[in-house]
């Protein structure tokens, strides 16, 4: 699979931070991004993969039209959910996915 560049926390940083209202935080203690104060990805260091905010049927597609890229724990198969791993994601991939993400959360209207 072709890359742009490596997928790196700092590219999706730079990338989520170009969108309206976005602010950097922590989550579980990992590096994290939020909008309105709801999160929409976090760093996952110990999978090398993000968790990004997917609505169940665009996380559907995506898991089985790519699953080497994304994929589930248990933990989050009741949630709109989704971990992206880095190493395999294609960067110009990325856009896309977090701008449904920041959209899904700002959208989203429950607990932050």
């Amino acid at each position: 699979m072709s890359k742009a560049g490596k997928a790196t926390f700092d590219v999706i940083r730079r990338l989520a931070l170009a969108l309206p209202g976005v602010e950097e935080g922590l989550s579980y203690g990992t590096p994290a991004l939020k909008v309105k104060g709801k999160l929409f990805v976090r760093l996952r260091d110990d999978l090398d993969a993000v968790v990004v905010k997917m609505p169940f049927a665009r996380r559907d597609e995506l898991l089985a039209a790519d699953p080497e890229t994304y994929f589930l724990t248990d933990h989050y198969v009741p949630y709109e959910w989704i971990l992206v791993r880095l190493a395999a994601v294609r960067t110009e991939a990325l856009p896309e996915l977090l701008q449904t993400a920041y959209a899904t959360a700002a959208a989203d209207k429950g607990k932050r």
